[in-house]
Order: structure tokens, then sequence, then C-alpha cells
């Protein structure tokens, strides 16, 4: 049996298979609101076969957004507008829907990717003041930020808290703490974002505050179907900063509290990054934490070939795979890569018919709401 195509479970939530649609923002929000962009990117991955799809970076307050069209989970109107959006992807797919739930701090406020993506200083339009554990820019020229007080670490995370709230009523089935890609709770992560002298500063335990403290209060508010997991860069690429040898010990630590996943990716703190990509150059990372600890691991980064993804998988150096841009360019990549390792799929039944004739038994039928 393939064993990406192999049933997996994260805590309490049982997926199919092994394959997970790792959170993608789409900058299509209207004031934190989802919108129709919402209903027919969310939809078509939600047929695609996959065993779990993970909503894109879901600001927790309007600050906290990475640019001024991010989607939010901050109240009721953004609440009722994703809540739409979900109730029509379920009316047909049964597939488990997950949200990220994230603070972007000194890497919010800027535009669109396709309209640049630079820092917006606050007295511009569609800018604001960004926030950060320190008085340190993102890159040179950036505005600096504002560091946090007590008071605004606080605020943080009742806002984590009350985004995962919001995620509950809308009966999402997992929610995905984002601490990677250099956005808030990474920069607490890393000495080079964190020079703080203060107790969420310095040691490693330190630094590990603010992100321990968002997940245990999250914990605390939801039921014991939710499933709570975290995304971390395991390496920031640049000397002297976050490793893979702290992030074991991260994983080791969160691990203790009940953690039900870890999410493996990396980079996005400093410009100063040297990545040296390739086809699963962050599997390496994600082999290493999974041999210290017992949680699942999802492994994510240029893993296009399904061959491939079988190998990491067989070769134990993770427990899931995570697709993000190829599953943007290939929706049916599930499908594929099932005929490829001569596994079976989900399919709904509006879609039984196109199965290609030498691939007889490569679908199952899907249900639906």
């Amino acid at each position: 049996m393939s064993q990406l195509f192999s049933p997996l479970s994260l805590g309490p939530l049982a997926l199919s298979n092994r394959i997970v649609i790792a959170p993608m923002c789409q900058y299509s929000a209207d004031e934190g609101d989802a919108t129709d962009w919402h209903t027919i990117h969310l939809g078509q991955l939600a047929q695609s076969g996959a065993g779990l799809l993970i909503i894109e970076a879901t600001a927790v307050s309007p600050r906290a957004r990475i640019s001024w069209a991010d989607l939010g989970l901050w109240d009721d109107a953004t609440e009722a507008a994703l809540g739409k959006v979900l109730a029509s992807v379920r009316r047909w797919s049964p597939m488990p829907i997950g949200v990220q739930l994230a603070h972007a701090g000194r890497k919010a406020s800027t535009a669109r990717p396709w309209e640049g993506g630079g820092a917006i200083a606050p007295e511009q339009a569609h800018g604001w003041q960004v926030l950060a554990p320190s008085p340190l820019p993102f890159k040179a020229g950036d505005p600096t930020p504002e560091a946090l007080d007590s008071a605004g670490i606080d605020a943080v995370v009742e806002d984590f808290v009350a985004a995962a709230q919001r995620a509950v009523r809308l009966g999402l089935q997992l929610i995905e703490l984002h601490a990677a890609h250099g956005y808030l709770l990474h920069q607490f992560l890393s000495p080079l974002s964190n020079q703080r002298d203060d107790a969420y500063g310095g040691s490693l335990e330190n630094r590990m505050r603010l992100l321990l403290r968002v997940f245990d209060a999250v914990r605390a508010v939801l039921p014991a179907d939710v499933a709570l997991g975290v995304r971390i860069s395991a390496t920031d690429w640049v000397e002297g900063g976050w490793d893979v040898a702290q992030s074991i010990e991260l994983a080791k630590v969160l691990e203790a509290r009940g953690n039900h996943f870890l999410h493996v990716s990396s980079g996005g703190l400093d410009p100063r990054q040297q990545i040296p990509l390739g086809p699963g150059y962050q599997v390496p990372q994600a082999a290493a934490i999974k041999a210290a600890i017992s949680t699942p691991v999802i492994a994510v980064g240029l893993i296009t070939e399904p061959a491939h993804a079988e190998a990491i998988l067989v070769e134990a150096k993770a427990d899931a795979i995570g697709l993000a841009r190829g599953i943007l360019y290939d929706p049916r990549w599930p499908w594929h890569a099932a005929a490829a390792l001569g596994a079976q799929v989900s399919a709904s039944p509006q879609y039984l018919r196109c199965e290609p004739h030498e691939l007889r038994g490569l679908f199952k039928s899907a249900e639906q709401g």
C-alpha cells in the first residue's frame, strides 16, 4: 500500500491520506472578509483528493495582517464572511478543513506581492504601525516597528484565543499556529529579531515564551475534537539565528504540552538568508526533528513528484507531505499521484466519469453534504 495514501491521525483528526494542502496567502480579502475568490480557490482545492486543506494565514487582528488585503478572523463580520465560504465548500466536499492563525508582526503593512510587496509606511494609504519584539525593521529602509510591551503581548495572546474560538464556531477541524516565515511568533523565537532583555528575550526559554503562551491559551479553549499544531521555520538560514537544534528543543516542549502536529518550513526572517533551493530542501530539517519526537511531522518545500513524496514517508523522514505552489499549479496533484503510485483517491461523483479507462479503480466516490 502506498504510504502517501495511507491514513494518518493528527491528534483527534483522522485523515484519509497524508497529502496536506499547506496555507497559501491569496491577498484577496475585503477588510479581512473572505470573498468569492476564496469560494473559488478553496472550492477547487477541496475537490483535489488531498487529506487535509489548511486555509491561508488568517490574521487575528487588523494589525496582524501581512497586507491590507489579507484574510482575517477578528470580529463578527470576518467570521460571517468565512462562514459563508465554508458553507459553500462543505456542501460539495467532505475534506477536513483547518485554518492557520497568524500575526505578521514587523512584516505587516505591505503591498500585495503582484504590486511589489514592499512595506507601506503608517501614514500612507493601506499602511499602519507594525509591531515586533524589538524595534528592528525586517530590512533597511522599512518603517521601524513598535516593540510590544507587556500589555501588547497580553493582547496578542487574547487575539489568538478569540480567533481560535471563532474558528471553533465555524466548525474548523484543525488550527495551525503560524510561527514560521519571519512573522511575529517566529520573530520572538529568533535571536536575530528578538533583542529584548525581559522575560521574552535572551535565553531560548524566554524566546519561546510567547509561542508557548499562545499555544497553551488556545489549547485551553479548544474542544477535544479539534486538532492543534504549529508551523515553524526550522532554520533562519543565517549564522547566529534560529536553527534546527533550537527547533528540536521547541518541538519537545510543544509535544509535552499536547501538540498534535508540527509543520516544518524554513526561512523568511532575515533578508540575509542563504537557502539552498532544490527538491525537498527542507526535508532534512523535518527528518531531524521527527527523529527527536513522536508528534507527527509535515514536510513541505519543492516536493513535486509523487515518487519523491512517497520516498520521504517510506524512509520515515516525515509523516505527511505539504503541498503549496505545486498544487496551485496542478490542483489535481493527488489524483495524478494516486495514479502513479497505484493507489485510490476520493473524487466527487460529478467527476467519476473522467477516470481514464486504463486506470479503472483509481477513484472512490467522495461523500457530499
